[in-house]
């Protein structure tokens, strides 16, 4: 990193530097205001920061305003933040009247450092690294965002105490840029645009394990409609294995040691099962099933599997995170000579997909941890192969050093959406260690019975989560191949009725996801709320149009495209969603 952005938010480690400083300040204004507030830990995290708090009163949204104001006070001060240390004795004797900072100075090592901070009046426990100053922070770019309840070190069974989160910046317009983009996410969140389109609901009868509504299932077979078309054409076939299977499976598979309390289990017939979390050992059976030649590979087999992971109720979160989804899997099995050209193919379609829903990525590739199985030399290759192939498509990528899964490197397709966010969806993940365990194997051009290597591989990632990214990257907005009403037909009178209805009749029939608003409510409040379904098209008809065979196209951004034939709309309709055009 070049001198001039070691200061700067480019660098990270100057980021994370400056909201620990922030979260200093955060506890400061605290201790000020409200002396009898006990302190318990403040850390930077990936956006911001945050206080963890033990209060006797909430920290309500005018409190919270009153806490940036003492901070903005703290930052004017310029005060200067001083390290120090205390042998450990001394140590307890400083922090007597914070019983959290004692815990945590108990649960140090004998021989640890214990080390503190000084601004002003105010001294935290803390290992550090600081700004020299609070001056160095601008304080009129500090916004305090939330305050939620946190259990003391993650602990359901300990206090409750108050987090309160911030976010900072070197100069206001990078707030102000970052609260726009924050309130921007807030309007396109798909919990909310998921339930005011009708999409999907999530119900405490069943958390984590979301319900799909009418709209929502024509998102979703659409969707799936795609990826069967996009795979039969890259060579896929598909398979459909069961979602339980015994316990000597899944041992076999390594997941009943290593991923047993994310699975759920039952018993049958006194033998125990497992619904499975994943469709990988049921896809080596299919593979074992029957003999293979070489001529055979590579073999690419799709499954669309529904699969379950028992997840902490903390970390559910809308589609993004659920019990239940359905992985849109693929395991190709090939000759370790074929690995690049494979790696190749999925790249491809991984392009073609993407490109699709207007979505760019980053790869990463993600390569041999310290936990491996498998010989040393066969990792060097399956990574540089890895690597080789992703250059020789003129394609960048950054390296995970030791991110790769125990059995195998990989490379991960991290997506950014039209806010600029990014989503972790496609993997290309190779593995040397299933074939071995199942003792796959294929007859070679010498007549020898060989091992192939495979590849694990995800393009959505999930179908549930995919149309939770989609929905906030269009904003609900669908493109009209995707969106499940792509039209509505608005008749001005009560005349225009019948005439209405054959519209409606004549585009259903030609594929077209049509409906008809025949209430006796004002045109301009049925325009305006097919706009807030987000509905592509509105066609408006009246007596002229009736006369004419004819129909007023608007669209849902609002624009008048006039008159025109029902053919002419039909071939506009059908012509945009063949191209799968995001236009509209």
């Amino acid at each position: 990193m070049s001198e001039e952005n070691q200061y700067t938010f480019e660098n990270e480690a100057y980021r994370k530097t400056y909201w620990h400083t922030c979260s200093h300040i955060l506890a400061q204004a605290v201790k000020r205001l409200w002396p009898e507030v006990k302190l318990a830990i403040g850390p930077a995290i990936e956006n911001g920061f945050y206080y963890d708090l033990d209060s006797p009163f909430p920290f309500t949204p005018e409190l919270m305003e009153q806490i940036e104001g003492e901070m903005r006070k703290i930052c004017k001060e310029k005060l200067k933040l001083e390290r120090f240390e205390l042998p450990r004795e001394q140590a307890l004797e400083f922090m007597k009247d914070e019983p959290y900072k004692l815990e945590l100075i108990h649960d140090l090592p004998e021989d640890a450092v214990i080390s503190f901070y000084r601004q002003g009046e105010f001294t935290d426990l803390c290992a550090g690294p600081h700004l020299d100053s609070t001056g160095r922070v601008k304080g009129n770019a500090i916004k305090l965002t939330s305050c939620n309840a946190a259990y003391w070190r993650g602990d359901s069974s300990r206090q409750t105490l108050q987090r309160i989160y911030g976010i900072a910046f070197p100069k206001k317009d990078e707030l102000d840029a970052y609260l726009q983009r924050i309130e921007e996410a807030k309007r396109r969140d798909h919990r909310k645009l998921g339930k005011e389109l009708g999409l999907f609901m999530l119900r405490d009868e069943g958390p984590g394990f979301p319900f799909f509504l009418p709209k929502g299932m024509v998102l979703r077979n659409t969707l799936i409609d795609y990826w069967r078309q996009v795979h039969k054409k890259y060579g896929y076939v598909e398979i459909s294995t069961p979602m339980m299977l015994n316990r000597q499976l899944w041992e076999r598979s390594g997941h009943w040691e290593h991923y047993k309390d994310n699975m759920y289990t039952t018993v049958i017939d006194d033998v125990d099962f497992a619904i499975k979390p994943m469709n990988c050992p049921g896809g080596m059976l299919v593979y074992a099933s029957e003999p293979h030649s070489y001529r055979d590979l590579p073999l690419r087999v799709g499954e669309l599997g529904l699969v379950h992971r028992h997840e902490l109720s903390g970390a559910l979160h809308g589609l993004f995170r659920v019990r239940c989804f359905t992985q849109d899997d693929a395991h190709i099995f090939m000759t370790w000579d074929q690995m690049k050209d494979e790696i190749k193919n999925v790249v491809k379609l991984f392009d073609e997909v993407y490109s699709v829903f207007g979505l760019s990525y980053e790869i990463e590739v993600s390569t041999m941890p310290d936990d491996h199985m498998g010989d040393e030399k066969d990792w060097e290759f399956a990574t540089e192969t890895l690597k080789k192939a992703v250059e020789e498509m003129g394609k960048t990528y950054s390296i995970n050093e030791g991110d790769g899964a125990f059995y195998g490197p990989k490379l991960d397709f991290h997506l950014a959406d039209s806010l600029g966010r990014t989503w972790q969806c496609g993997t290309i993940q190779l593995d040397m260690q299933l074939p071995e365990r199942f003792e796959l194997e294929y007859v070679g051009e010498d007549g020898l019975k060989h091992r192939p290597v495979m590849i694990h591989r995800v393009v959505l990632g999930s179908i549930e989560r995919f149309i939770g990214v989609i929905t906030e990257h269009f904003a609900g907005a669908f493109p009209l191949w995707l969106a499940p009403v792509q039209v509505k037909i608005l008749p001005v009178t009560d005349r225009a009725h019948d005439y209405a209805k054959a519209l409606n009749t004549r585009l259903n029939d030609a594929d077209i996801r049509a409906e008809v608003d025949l209430r006796s409510e004002k045109l301009g409040y049925k325009i305006r709320e097919a706009q807030l379904q987000k509905i592509p098209y509105m066609l408006v008809v009246g007596d002229r149009d009736m006369e004419n065979g004819t129909v007023s196209v608007r669209t849902r951004g609002g624009v008048d495209l006039g008159a025109m034939s029902l053919e002419d709309f039909l071939n506009k309709c059908e012509a945009q969603i063949s191209a799968k055009s995001m236009d509209v």
